[in-house]
């Protein structure tokens, strides 16, 4: 009798709701805050007019007070000239005037145009190869409506922060403003009133009080990018820990509203995250100086370098913005096309948090949510389009560049193995064109393919510059000691013909027993012999949601395999000629004998009488290929 089983999963699975949608949420409110700065910016492109020279170093001095939505300063900026420049120019919003700037000790011309930029002419040429250097005044209300730097309040206290990524650093100083040209160290002094603590990256140097006010001094001595560089300003509490491994070990400076008596504690989870980051990955790339957390009025957060702004506390926010330290601050997109390197990693970083610290079963249903989310819509790619990345809010789109970019690299490690793709990305991480710089889509394939040994061409295709996921129709055919599994699979988008991928399934038996498999699918219709311990009642395609994929079909049709295993060959052993006995209802279509080394030795056509004589003696497999799937079977050559 035929029995056909059919397990269809639709995307509805047994985990807790509450786990997915409490990360989701949170996961949006991280999206939220890292593309705030510039929402409306949806026209924004690098300057190819600041292409000419490379920013050495910044001095911002810059007056505020967190009450006022206002900003007064100069910005000393050294540079190497790429070429002979006869003048220099700077992003800078129009809201921001300018009052004068020097080079050598004198004032020299400049204008602000309708594009936000400061063009400042010299006097005489800066030679190719020359470093020079010029000081920027300037003062004005920054824009409010990009929330690139926000004056607010919080229990009747006011806070000032800055949040610039990815185009909003010129709303509130001159600077250039891409992903080409890291500043190579930043001195950040911010003169405030007295009654508030000053925050910026780096190690702080020093406070000096002058009459009302104070100025505080840090300097970071690392390559930064313009859209990293952030400060904040409010009557802050202070709260340090220490971390690291000896003599490695450095600081963490928490910055927190002091009405919100909990925020010691919420963060003393930082300490064994950046542990276990460290044991993975390598030191905390920023060891020399510091980490820490500011508090601002944002959900989310937003991960400056060595000092992460925090809208709340949560341990998954903690992880994805110290991840980025990593993944985003150590080595940075090269452009916005290739944001998911940041996103993708930050997410992926925190959710191996939830594997390491809540166990396998946590792990799982974060996989889960994150591919129900992913495939809520067919479409959509990690790596941006050019049209992309006009769109604020499709480079911070969480579906995309967070959770695909995440599940993404999960299947990077599902395919390569933990020892490889782990090794991968510490050669990564320490390679020197890359560390401290920035670093492309390719240089990550790169990596990962030197380690492997695998070519990861068709997988970059198909799941990194291309759209959608697969759907799997599986037929299980079984019997005694063996199952013939074929797969097909549908796709969710036209981008893609087909998706090469190792796919799970999870067999299981009458008794409750279970037994796993993974099968390398590269073909439509591909079938695979399968030894198995039990005769299956169920199998599951991808049961530990470790590849995208949704809306798969399982068939386990025994009858099919019924026919397969009353083949059988006569007579056996055989000298010269082997005769395979089939059932009326199976065609056979070829016969492909190996030696015991898997070596083929033979391939025969559709005839059931086989000459053997030139095979040697001994034992052999003979694989029948059959209207009704494909057997092997063993026979003896005398």
């Amino acid at each position: 009798m035929m029995k056909n089983f059919t397990l269809i999963v639709l995307g509805l699975l047994c985990f807790t709701s509450a786990f997915a949608q409490s990360y989701n949420d949170e996961l949006l409110q991280i999206a939220e805050a890292e593309m705030k700065s510039a929402f409306n910016l949806r026209t924004f492109t690098a300057n190819a007019n600041t292409g000419n020279y490379d920013v050495v170093y910044h001095r911002l001095d810059v007056t505020v007070n967190p009450a006022v939505q206002f900003i007064s300063g100069s910005v000393t900026t050294n540079f190497i000239a790429n070429e002979d420049m006869s003048s220099i120019t700077f992003d800078l919003s129009n809201d921001l005037v300018v009052s004068s700037v020097i080079k050598n000790g004198n004032s020299i011309p400049f204008t602000q145009n309708s594009d936000d930029e400061l063009v400042i002419t010299f006097p005489t040429p800066q030679p190719e190869g020359t470093t020079g250097s010029v000081i920027i005044n300037y003062s004005g209300v920054p824009p409010s409506d990009q929330e690139s730097f926000v004056t607010s309040d919080h229990d009747g206290a006011p806070v000032l922060w800055t949040l610039s990524q990815p185009y909003g650093a010129k709303d509130w100083w001159p600077c250039k403003q891409d992903l080409i040209d890291k500043v190579d160290s930043i001195d950040v002094y911010i003169t405030a009133p007295s009654a508030y603590v000053s925050v910026s990256n780096g190690l702080e140097q020093s406070q000096v009080i002058n009459g009302a006010n104070k100025t505080t001094h840090f300097h970071h001595g690392y390559p930064i990018p313009a859209y990293l560089i952030a400060i904040a300003v409010s009557n802050y509490s202070v709260f340090n820990q220490t971390a690291g491994t000896a003599p490695n070990t450095f600081p963490i400076i928490n910055y927190y509203y002091p009405e919100n008596t909990s925020v010691p504690g919420q963060v003393a989870v930082t300490l064994p995250i950046m542990d276990f980051y460290e044991q993975t990955f390598e030191t905390y790339p920023f060891h020399l100086e510091k980490y820490g957390h500011a508090q601002c009025g944002f959900g989310g957060g937003m991960e400056h370098t060595t000092v992460s702004f925090m809208g709340s506390f949560g341990r998954q926010l903690i992880a994805h913005e110290l991840g980025h330290q990593w993944f985003g601050d150590k080595i940075t997109c090269g452009s916005w096309k290739d944001i998911w390197l940041n996103e993708g990693s930050a997410t992926y970083m925190a959710a191996m948090v939830i594997e390491h610290m809540d166990g396998n079963d946590s792990f799982r249903n974060w996989k889960a949510s994150t591919i129900l989310n992913i495939t809520s819509q067919p479409g959509g790619s990690v790596y941006l389009t050019d049209t992309d990345t006009l769109s604020v809010d499709r480079i911070f789109s969480s579906r995309l560049s967070y959770n695909k970019g995440a599940m993404v690299l999960h299947m990077l490690r599902f395919k390569l193995g933990d020892a490889n793709y782990f090794q991968a990305l510490r050669n990564y991480l320490a390679d020197s064109d890359l560390a401290y710089a920035y670093a492309k889509t390719p240089d990550l394939q790169a990596h990962l393919e030197t380690q492997s040994g695998m070519d990861l061409d068709e997988f970059f295709s198909d799941w990194v510059y291309k759209q959608g996921y697969p759907s799997y129709t599986i037929a299980v055919s079984n019997g005694p000691g063996q199952s013939i599994v074929t797969i097909n699979q549908t796709q969710s988008h036209p981008s893609v013909s087909f998706f090469e991928m190792p796919v799970p399934i999870r067999f299981t038996g009458p008794g409750g027993q279970s037994f796993d498999v993974v099968l390398d699918n590269t073909f439509n219709g591909q079938q695979f012999t399968v030894a198995m311990p039990f005769i299956p009642v169920t199998a599951e395609v991808n049961p530990e949601w470790d590849i995208i994929a949704v809306n798969n079909n399982v068939t386990l049709d025994t009858e099919t395999f019924n026919l397969l295993s009353a083949i059988t060959l006569y007579p056996n052993p055989a000298s010269e000629m082997l005769t395979v006995e089939l059932s009326e209802e199976v065609i056979l279509e070829k016969a492909i004998f190996y030696n015991t080394l898997g070596q083929k030795v033979l391939e025969t056509g559709s005839e059931t009488s086989l000459n053997i004589s030139q095979l040697a003696t001994g034992m052999h497999f003979v694989t029948l290929m059959t209207s009704e799937g494909s057997v092997q079977l063993k026979f003896v050559k005398e």
